[in-house]
C-alpha cells in the first residue's frame, strides 16, 4: 500500500479515536477506492515506548473499517488497559499492521520475523511478527503464544497443535500525529 493511504488511514485512526472521547463516531464522507481492501488489520498504541492497547482481526474487512474500528478498541477496549484519557491521546504512537491472509504452517516452517497463529480446540492465540523484538528465540516466542492462548507453555510441541503464519506491511507515527514510517 503506497504511502498517501496508508497516511489517510493514519488520519482514520486518529479521528476515531478523538470522536470517541466526544461520545461521536467517526465516518468518513468519501473513502479512496483502494482503502476498500479486504485485509486482517491490528493498531497498536504506545505511550512512553510502552504498549497502550493493541486490537485487531485477522479477518478480511475493508481495511479503512477495520482501521477505525480497532483504532476505538485499542484505545478504550483492550482488556489489559483502562480507557486512554484525552491527556494521553496527545502523547500515544499509532502503529498500524496490514496482514497477509494467514497460511496454515508446520512447526518447523515457522522462522524469526513471521506472525504466528496457534490453534488448539477452542483455545488460539497470536502474536505479530513485532513480539519477536521482545521474545528472539523460537521457543521463548512460541512458549508466550502458548500462554497467551491460555495453554500449556510447551503447546506448540503437542501433535494436536495447529500453526498459522502471515507476514504484515507495519507503519508507525514518528511523534504523535506526525509524520509515518515503515517498520
Amino acid at each position: 500500500m503506497n504511502k498517501e493511504k496508508v497516511k489517510k488511514l493514519f488520519e482514520y485512526a486518529r479521528e476515531s479515536i478523538k470522536a470517541t472521547f466526544h461520545n461521536h463516531k467517526f465516518k468518513p464522507e468519501k473513502v479512496p477506492a483502494g482503502l476498500k481492501e479486504e485485509r486482517g488489520v491490528f493498531v497498536t498504541l504506545t505511550l512512553n515506548e510502552q504498549l497502550r492497547g493493541c486490537i485487531g482481526s485477522t479477518s478480511q474487512a475493508p481495511v479503512w473499517k477495520s482501521v477505525i474500528t480497532n483504532a476505538r478498541s485499542s484505545a478504550f477496549s483492550d482488556p489489559r488497559f483502562q480507557p486512554l484519557r484525552e491527556e494521553e491521546f496527545q502523547k500515544v504512537i499509532i502503529e498500524l499492521s496490514l496482514l497477509s491472509e494467514p497460511e496454515e504452517t508446520s512447526l518447523k516452517d515457522i522462522k524469526e520475523g513471521d506472525g504466528v497463529i496457534i490453534n488448539q480446540g477452542l483455545f488460539s492465540a497470536l502474536f505479530l511478527p513485532q513480539v519477536w523484538e521482545q521474545l528472539p528465540s523460537k521457543e521463548q516466542f512460541l512458549s508466550h503464544l502458548c500462554t497467551k492462548a491460555g495453554l500449556s507453555p510447551d503447546c506448540y510441541t503437542e501433535r494436536e497443535t495447529v500453526f498459522k503464519k502471515f507476514k504484515v506491511e507495519a507503519w508507525k507515527e514518528k511523534t504523535p500525529g506526525g509524520s509515518i514510517t515503515r517498520v
